[in-house]
């Protein structure tokens, strides 16, 4: 098991991943804080549980809007269309990958 270690708002966490996933999780880890940042700048440091929960409706928010415009019956023909839905079990797996390592955050 590899181990990466992240901050997000300022606290640093040891999160473990499978072996050679750890720049992906740190890349990952600073989209989050990027977004924790956008909402600090906005309304000030409201709780960590807050920002975490307010980050979360956010990035999920992007999530359905992007399945959205791939669910678009205008996306194209059938070659578009089998991309379209590759990239939707891509996007699956990445959710439940941002899932798995919430739920390790929160036993932290």
């Amino acid at each position: 098991m590899g181990q990466a270690a992240v901050t997000i708002n300022g606290h640093s966490y040891q999160i473990i991943c499978d072996d050679g996933q750890e720049a992906h999780l740190r890349e990952l880890a600073q989209y989050i804080d990027k977004r924790v940042a956008e909402l600090v700048a906005g309304m000030g440091q409201v709780g960590d549980m807050r920002l975490m929960v307010m980050t979360s409706l956010l990035i999920a928010d992007e999530l359905l809007a992007a399945r959205a415009k791939l669910s678009d019956p205008r996306a194209g023909n059938g070659k578009d269309a089998k991309a379209a839905k590759a990239l939707d079990a891509d996007i699956e797996s990445l959710a439940q990958r941002i899932e798995d390592i919430a739920a390790r955050l929160e036993r932290v």
